[in-house]
């Protein structure tokens, strides 16, 4: 009679530079989209959970901001949500970019891991192999693996699926055996009036591009149930500028046409019942540098 395998459960956080693809990641482990992806950075401003629940292990994925240099209030807050994410987790899940060579930001980070986790308890994950050629791949890969020598260290696709299998079992033998901690229908602890939000945000980013910087942010007002008929849902795109307002807006409103029915393909993909959805945009000079309203976004907690 063979021995049983232990249940091993326990938090992972997913830290990297911004833009290395730690939501595309996130979403592809647990098999559903929970995270709003673009190919801007910061795309990820607050600390969501993703369960991935296996057999043999529940693993607690903990995505969270970019790594960077922070300019604003809000750039501090993202900051301080990533080393909050280190401190709390079990284990580490470092993603790097092959496309990209090894920089102080990636140097920085690196340290900080070091200092909060052992390096057994760290995965180092070179993700993008599907955007290098193999000689690069293998120099990247060893600069990557320099910073933290002691980590183990797996070659993936994010976006292809390639080597997350190996990954999910690395990340699995360094958790604490224990109990599965959420019900295993369970894939994020975001609700779907926050996942909602994420959707807006992302497709202003996609449909935006360069004609508007991060100042964008989104408030869910309303999310009524109606049952049979699925849900209504009312909400506000914030822009710092009047400029940025027409431009998110466009011509006889075609802009906010378009990244309303985005979003809402996306969130109705997500949850899989009808929704309407209804957009305004309103302007909030200079949001990410005021401590009230970022409160009032949720990047902030409120104060007790």
């Amino acid at each position: 009679m063979q021995p049983s395998i232990p249940y091993r459960s326990g938090f992972v956080a997913v830290v990297g530079r911004p833009n290395v693809g730690k939501s595309t990641l996130l979403n592809a482990l647990v098999g559903q989209k929970v995270a709003g992806v673009s190919p801007w950075p910061q795309t990820t401003r607050r600390r969501q959970m993703g369960v991935l629940t296996l057999p043999d292990a529940q693993i607690l994925f903990l995505d969270t901001p970019g790594w960077h240099k922070p300019k604003t209030a809000l750039g501090d807050a993202m900051v301080r949500t990533s080393l909050a994410a280190l401190t709390d987790a079990d284990a580490v899940l470092f993603l790097a970019d092959l496309t990209q060579p090894v920089d102080e930001g990636d140097r920085e980070l690196a340290r900080k891991v070091g200092k909060q986790k052992r390096g057994e308890a760290v995965v180092l994950a070179l993700n993008k192999t599907d955007a290098v050629t193999a000689v690069v791949r293998e120099e990247r890969g060893a600069e990557y693996r320099s910073l933290l020598p002691e980590a183990v260290s797996c070659f993936i696709s994010a976006r292809d699926g390639d080597g997350l299998e190996e990954l999910q079992k690395e990340i699995v033998a360094r958790l604490p055996e224990g109990p599965m901690l959420y019900p295993e229908e369970e894939v994020t602890d975001y609700s779907e009036r926050e996942i909602v939000a994420d959707l807006i945000r992302e497709a202003a980013l996609q449909n935006l591009w360069a004609e508007v910087p991060h100042g964008v942010a989104v408030r869910v007002d309303q999310y009524k149930e109606r049952g049979a008929e699925g849900a209504y849902i009312e909400a506000t795109i914030f822009v710092e500028k009047e400029s940025h307002k027409a431009i998110v807006i466009g011509k006889g409103g075609a802009m906010l046409k378009a990244i309303g029915t985005e979003a809402r393909k996306k969130a109705e993909s997500m949850s899989g019942r009808k929704l309407f959805l209804q957009l305004r945009v309103k302007v909030l000079p200079g949001w990410r540098n005021q401590e009230d309203a970022l409160r009032r976004l949720g990047y902030l907690p409120e104060k007790k």
